[in-house]
């Protein structure tokens, strides 16, 4: 691996009264691309700024393979920074703006020559060399910016929202040619963004952030489907969201210590849910279903089996999306579930469930999911 070891630590930052990061501490391990996820203002763009070099923080330590690198300026750090505004040079070629840090550098222009080449041809560019960034599309001035960044060989390269001024189609297609060079290069990549499915797509790990906090951090399946507060489960994707009180567990044979648990829901009722947690009677918690892990249905489900949770409800909303619908179903006259139906097969007269129908929805006890002590607004109490 190419890449370095990057640990922050008990990292702070305030401007003024308010705080930007609070303690955040996390250890990024070489060559992974590592995602720093979260809404707008919740400090990932400042947390990548002092990585980088352009921020101090109040208090806390920035180690590169475990060297201190909070005394050193940006240009003197292992890491280089892709901008979302790109930072390009107007007035030179393309070339002219991957060459300028190793003329800086003063190399000989065969150097250069051979190593601007090689990084245009690796971001698919040799054909656009001479062209001024005017001349370009955002997609290509995109990856002009991080051939420059990765010509001079950085252990870490820092993404600061790199694609959101990107169409969706161009984002998705940028996106993946940015995964293919990770590949390639090796290094550590450390990705700022507020687009949950780019961090799902791309990332080894993720860290969600909020208010200056990381809540958690984890592969995209464990941020997905074991989400540790409420926040993060509404923030990566759709999902249902409860508050519940446990009436019953029991252990289950099964290899692995796990328990059926029994909650009462108020907007649902008793709803049966598996989870390897140690929780007790009476404890209030949080409960999510993911919208496609519920069956949607006009037929009454035949299975009796006591791991299915039962439903049924009236169609109030159907969105139809083409490959796929979401419903809102009311259930016990006021509750609204969302539930996704992917479109696998070929439907000559549209879609089978239609607003006003009467359905039945079910899930397995296994696709819910118990987030632990019951959160209001965002705070454990």
């Amino acid at each position: 691996m190419k890449g370095s070891d990057v640990a922050i630590e008990g990292v702070s930052k305030s401007f003024g009264d308010f705080r930007v990061l609070n303690k955040v501490s996390l250890a990024i391990k070489k060559g992974e691309f590592f995602s720093l996820l979260g809404p707008s203002g919740c400090g990932k763009t400042t947390l990548l700024r002092i990585i980088a070099g352009f921020e101090n923080p109040d208090s806390g330590a920035v180690t590169f393979d475990g060297a201190d690198v909070l005394g050193l300026p940006p240009n003197r750090r292992p890491a280089n920074t892709v901008f979302q505004n790109y930072a390009l040079f107007p007035h030179l070629t393309v070339f002219e703006n991957v060459a300028f840090s190793l003329r800086l550098q003063k190399k000989s222009k065969t150097q250069i020559n051979s190593q601007v080449k090689d990084y245009l041809k690796l971001v698919q560019l040799e054909t656009h060399a001479n062209k001024k960034p005017n001349q370009l599309s955002g997609g290509q001035k995109q990856r002009v910016a991080i051939a420059r960044a990765l010509i001079n060989e950085p252990r870490v390269l820092l993404l600061d929202e790199p694609l959101s001024a990107l169409d969706a189609k161009l984002r998705q297609h940028m996106l993946i040619e940015l995964d293919d060079i990770h590949d390639k290069i090796g290094i550590t990549f450390i990705y700022v963004t507020h687009d949950q499915q780019e961090a799902l797509s791309v990332s080894d790990h993720i860290a969600v952030m909020d208010q200056g906090n990381v809540l958690q951090v984890g592969t995209p399946n464990e941020i997905y489907e074991s989400p540790a507060t409420s926040f993060v489960a509404r923030f990566i994707g759709e999902t249902n969201l409860y508050d519940g009180t446990v009436l019953s567990k029991k252990l289950m044979e099964r290899p692995e210590t796990e328990y059926m648990v029994e909650l009462d829901i108020a907007e649902l009722g008793r709803v049966k849910v598996t989870t390897v947690d140690e929780i007790e009677i009476g404890q209030r918690v949080s409960f999510t279903v993911r919208p496609e892990k519920i069956m949607i249905s006009t037929d009454k489900p035949a299975s009796k089996r006591e791991d299915i949770n039962h439903f049924q409800g009236i169609v109030d909303e159907p969105i139809y999306s083409g490959f796929q619908t979401k419903f809102y179903v009311k259930v016990n006259d006021n509750t609204l579930i969302r539930v996704i139906k992917q479109h696998s097969n070929y439907s000559d007269e549209g879609p089978d469930i239609v607003w006003k129908d009467s359905v039945y929805l079910s899930w397995s006890a296994d696709d819910g999911y118990i987030l632990g002590i019951q959160e209001i607004s965002g705070e454990r109490k």
